[in-house]
Protein backbone atom coordinates (compact mmCIF):
# COMPACT_ATOMS: atom_id res chain seq x y z
CA UNK A 1 0.00 0.00 0.00
CA UNK A 2 0.98 3.58 -0.47
CA UNK A 3 0.21 5.91 2.50
CA UNK A 4 0.22 9.42 2.95
CA UNK A 5 -0.23 11.68 5.62
CA UNK A 6 -1.17 15.62 6.94
CA UNK A 7 -2.19 17.10 10.32
CA UNK A 8 -5.07 20.07 9.66
CA UNK A 9 -5.33 22.55 12.06
CA UNK A 10 -9.01 22.46 13.09
CA UNK A 11 -11.99 20.26 14.91
CA UNK A 12 -12.23 16.66 14.74
CA UNK A 13 -16.05 17.48 13.98
CA UNK A 14 -14.63 20.00 11.06
CA UNK A 15 -12.47 17.39 9.52
CA UNK A 16 -14.70 15.16 9.42
CA UNK A 17 -17.68 17.27 8.20
CA UNK A 18 -15.60 18.91 4.89
CA UNK A 19 -13.99 15.18 4.20
CA UNK A 20 -17.47 13.42 3.90
CA UNK A 21 -20.16 16.35 2.48
CA UNK A 22 -20.66 16.68 -1.18
CA UNK A 23 -20.56 20.43 -0.93
CA UNK A 24 -17.10 20.39 0.64
CA UNK A 25 -15.72 18.00 -1.63
CA UNK A 26 -16.38 19.51 -4.51
CA UNK A 27 -14.24 22.12 -3.20
CA UNK A 28 -10.67 20.43 -2.56
CA UNK A 29 -11.04 17.04 -4.21
CA UNK A 30 -8.47 17.68 -6.69
CA UNK A 31 -4.83 16.99 -7.44
CA UNK A 32 -3.56 20.44 -9.32
CA UNK A 33 -5.19 24.13 -9.61
CA UNK A 34 -6.11 23.10 -13.68
CA UNK A 35 -8.37 20.13 -12.41
CA UNK A 36 -11.66 20.53 -10.40
CA UNK A 37 -14.28 18.52 -9.04
CA UNK A 38 -17.99 19.67 -10.03
CA UNK A 39 -20.16 16.46 -8.73
CA UNK A 40 -19.68 14.90 -5.63
CA UNK A 41 -22.24 12.26 -3.76
CA UNK A 42 -21.49 10.33 -0.43
CA UNK A 43 -23.65 8.00 1.02
CA UNK A 44 -21.66 7.57 4.21
CA UNK A 45 -22.59 4.44 6.02
CA UNK A 46 -21.14 0.92 5.69
CA UNK A 47 -22.50 -0.62 2.18
CA UNK A 48 -23.06 3.50 1.26
CA UNK A 49 -21.28 4.38 -2.28
CA UNK A 50 -20.03 7.57 -3.15
CA UNK A 51 -18.81 9.27 -6.57
CA UNK A 52 -17.03 11.95 -7.64
CA UNK A 53 -16.53 13.36 -10.97
CA UNK A 54 -12.72 15.54 -11.45
CA UNK A 55 -12.30 17.44 -14.82
CA UNK A 56 -9.97 19.36 -16.41
CA UNK A 57 -11.02 22.98 -16.27
CA UNK A 58 -10.14 23.19 -19.63
CA UNK A 59 -12.97 20.14 -20.46
CA UNK A 60 -10.35 18.38 -22.02
CA UNK A 61 -10.65 15.08 -19.87
CA UNK A 62 -12.77 13.85 -16.77
CA UNK A 63 -13.38 10.84 -15.05
CA UNK A 64 -15.64 9.35 -12.15
CA UNK A 65 -14.20 8.05 -9.15
CA UNK A 66 -16.24 6.09 -6.61
CA UNK A 67 -16.24 3.56 -4.52
CA UNK A 68 -17.86 1.64 -1.57
CA UNK A 69 -17.73 1.84 2.33
CA UNK A 70 -16.53 -1.36 3.82
CA UNK A 71 -15.80 0.83 7.27
CA UNK A 72 -16.94 3.85 8.87
CA UNK A 73 -16.71 5.25 12.09
CA UNK A 74 -17.54 8.60 12.45
CA UNK A 75 -14.85 11.05 12.98
CA UNK A 76 -12.30 7.84 13.57
CA UNK A 77 -11.93 5.57 10.14
CA UNK A 78 -13.35 5.22 7.09
CA UNK A 79 -12.11 2.58 4.77
CA UNK A 80 -13.91 1.61 1.03
CA UNK A 81 -13.31 -0.27 -1.92
CA UNK A 82 -12.79 1.58 -5.27
CA UNK A 83 -14.84 0.39 -8.00
CA UNK A 84 -11.60 -1.48 -9.86
CA UNK A 85 -11.48 -3.25 -6.04
CA UNK A 86 -8.43 -1.55 -5.08
CA UNK A 87 -8.75 -1.15 -0.77
CA UNK A 88 -8.43 2.33 0.63
CA UNK A 89 -8.12 3.12 4.38
CA UNK A 90 -8.39 6.41 6.38
CA UNK A 91 -7.44 7.40 10.32
CA UNK A 92 -8.75 10.23 11.41
CA UNK A 93 -6.77 11.39 14.73
CA UNK A 94 -6.85 14.01 17.29
CA UNK A 95 -3.94 15.19 18.78
CA UNK A 96 -3.08 18.33 20.68
CA UNK A 97 -1.51 19.70 17.04
CA UNK A 98 -4.91 19.06 15.22
CA UNK A 99 -6.21 16.13 13.39
CA UNK A 100 -3.74 13.69 11.88
CA UNK A 101 -5.13 12.24 8.51
CA UNK A 102 -3.31 8.73 7.24
CA UNK A 103 -5.00 7.70 4.22
CA UNK A 104 -3.18 4.12 2.92
CA UNK A 105 -4.31 3.03 -0.41
CA UNK A 106 -3.52 0.08 -3.33
CA UNK A 107 -1.47 1.04 -6.19
CA UNK A 108 -2.95 0.49 -9.73
CA UNK A 109 -0.69 -1.11 -12.30
CA UNK A 110 -0.87 2.07 -14.93
CA UNK A 111 1.31 4.63 -13.35
CA UNK A 112 4.82 4.90 -10.91
CA UNK A 113 3.82 4.81 -7.39
CA UNK A 114 5.98 7.85 -6.75
CA UNK A 115 3.39 9.82 -9.21
CA UNK A 116 0.22 8.31 -7.62
CA UNK A 117 1.68 9.41 -3.96
CA UNK A 118 2.16 12.71 -5.36
CA UNK A 119 -1.39 13.00 -6.97
CA UNK A 120 -2.97 11.80 -3.48
CA UNK A 121 -0.93 13.98 -1.50
CA UNK A 122 -1.54 16.67 -3.54
CA UNK A 123 -5.48 16.14 -2.92
CA UNK A 124 -4.73 15.67 1.34
CA UNK A 125 -2.81 18.79 0.94
CA UNK A 126 -5.74 20.54 -0.95
CA UNK A 127 -7.93 19.35 1.92
CA UNK A 128 -5.68 20.75 4.71
CA UNK A 129 -5.90 24.39 3.05
CA UNK A 130 -9.54 24.57 2.46
CA UNK A 131 -10.30 23.22 6.13
CA UNK A 132 -7.79 25.71 7.66
CA UNK A 133 -8.84 28.84 5.74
Amino acid sequence: MITVQTKVNASINKVWEFWTQPEHITKWSFASPDWHTPYAENDVREGGKFKSTMAAKDGSMSFDFGGEYTLVKQNEAISYLMGDGRKVEITFKETPDGVEIIESFDPETQNPEEMQRGGWQAILDNFKQYVEK
